[in-house]
């Protein structure tokens, strides 16, 4: 198994299509982005444990949390021992992460929800976000957006698959579940759920981890001159290293423009599924049920996962900053009218969410590249993990924005639209910071360049 993992036995042989790579980055994300989807058995769980919202909303904090620290912590690792030997360490932590949780739910043990889903289940996360990145980046040197685009894409349609997926299951296991406004699934449900998801993810990630391969040394597509790969300031040719990189503030802006992002985005995500039932429900229209909430969710990450390869691609051709000016400050304004006239229809509140997520994954997907124009291919693995410590705040000050506003203005079940609205005009404000933090950024200076002649043979070698 050892050798089986080891990154020698994954280089790519002569013919090898770089095309066959994208689904093994897929199976991945794709499985961990069903932390996306906790919000369909949010309401369940509070019910269950007889607690808060915000005390169950730690439960993705925690996650989010570990899945920064890991990235930051184990990212040369992971860049140095290869994809495989990542995917499969990923794919052990994640599982592990529901069955804990399970074993929490099923006792009323809420530390160990904590400790499996939060600690391990986020381990899993940070290990199996990261892994594929800077894999696809090499395989895809002349098109690095739609690259990182591919990669992460899965993620945030995780929820595409676990959203319709969880309830389907939440209905079979509890006959008394039937998806209806205000019907509640019950905690031996839950717990059942988590089990079956684990299994399901345990699979589709090691074949992700079986089927991975890494670009040989001095890969180039057919056809791609790399003397052409630049002609914007704003993409070097030179290459910074990872301990470098912290020490410039073009690194620290980029982690402010991620943590705004980020924790703008989570506002919505963390509370997607019970948010529309509580908008419509005093606003005229027909309540929204548990189903067509979860089916909302649903196509949140639809809008997710569009957004991280066509917004991701998109940057290919206009750059990374310009597309970041769309994501923070045509976000920044979606957003207001979200809080002040989403209420108003149903179509509208669907449509002006779907665009802000997807900016909210587009910003996700393009950062790998940011990264890549900015300080080169070195470390880049290594750089997106340690900036991926700005998720690790936004997944705690996201759901305790949100969650502190909704606990001090009612009792879950009970909120309208207007008691959103503080929390979504609070996210505007982070918004705004984020879009003059990307204005700020400029090139690396010379004096963070590593010399061409150490950079040289380990680039070759990854």
């Amino acid at each position: 198994m050892a050798s089986f993992l080891d990154r020698s036995r994954t280089v790519a042989g002569p013919g090898y299509s770089r095309w066959l790579i994208p689904p093994a980055a897929l199976a991945v994300h794709l499985s961990i982005g069903q932390v996306y989807a906790t919000s369909v058995y949010k309401t369940s769980l509070v019910e269950h444990f007889g607690t808060s919202q915000t005390a169950i909303g730690v439960i993705f904090s925690i996650a989010i949390v570990m899945l920064g620290l890991s990235a930051a912590v184990l990212g040369k690792w992971v860049d140095h021992g290869g994809p495989r030997k990542a995917m499969f360490t990923a794919a052990m932590f994640w599982a592990a992460g529901f069955f804990v949780a399970a074993l929490g739910i099923s006792t009323t043990q809420l530390w160990l929800v904590y400790l499996g889903y939060g600690v391990l289940g986020g381990i899993g996360l940070g290990i199996g976000y990261i892994s594929p990145v800077s894999t696809l980046i090499k395989w895809f040197p002349d098109r690095p957006g739609l690259a990182t685009g591919m990669a992460i894409m899965g993620f945030g349609g995780g929820a595409l698959i676990a959203s319709p997926l969880s309830n389907q299951l939440l209905r079979a296991y509890d006959p008394g579940f039937d998806g209806a406004a205000g019907s509640v699934a019950d905690g031996s449900a839950v717990a059942s759920l988590f089990v079956t998801l684990g299994v399901v993810y345990l699979v589709a990630m090691l074949y992700g981890a079986a089927t991975i391969r890494v670009a040989p040394p001095d890969y180039r597509p057919a056809g791609w001159d790399p003397s052409t790969r630049t002609t914007n300031a704003m993409v070097t040719t030179a290459a910074v290293s990872a301990g470098n990189a912290i020490r410039t503030p073009q690194f620290w802006l980029l982690w402010v423009v991620l943590f705004c992002n980020v924790t703008a985005g989570i506002g919505i995500l963390e509370q997607a599924s019970p948010m529309i039932q509580d908008f419509f429900r005093d606003g005229g229209s027909s309540a929204v049920s548990v189903v067509a909430a979860g089916g909302f969710v649903g196509l949140l990450s639809l809008g997710n996962m569009g957004g991280r390869f066509v917004w991701s691609s998109t940057s290919d051709v206009v750059g990374r900053k310009r597309i970041y000016m769309v994501y923070l400050g045509v976000g920044a304004v979606l957003y207001v009218l979200l809080a002040l006239v989403g209420q108003s229809a149903t179509a509208l509140f669907v449509l002006l969410a779907f665009v802000i997520l997807s900016f909210y994954g587009g910003g996700f997907a393009t950062m790998p590249a940011y990264l890549r124009d900015l300080f080169g291919t070195y470390e880049v693995g290594a750089i997106h993990g340690r900036v991926l410590t700005a998720w690790s705040a936004a997944g705690v000050a996201g759901p305790l924005i949100v969650n502190g506003f909704l606990d001090a203005r009612g009792t879950p079940g009970e909120l309208v639209a207007a008691d959103y609205r503080p929390a979504l005009l609070t996210m505007v404000g982070l918004l705004v910071v984020g879009f003059v933090a990307n204005l700020l950024i400029k090139p690396v200076a010379e004096r963070f360049h590593e010399p061409s002649d150490k950079t040289a043979a380990p680039a070759a070698g990854r």
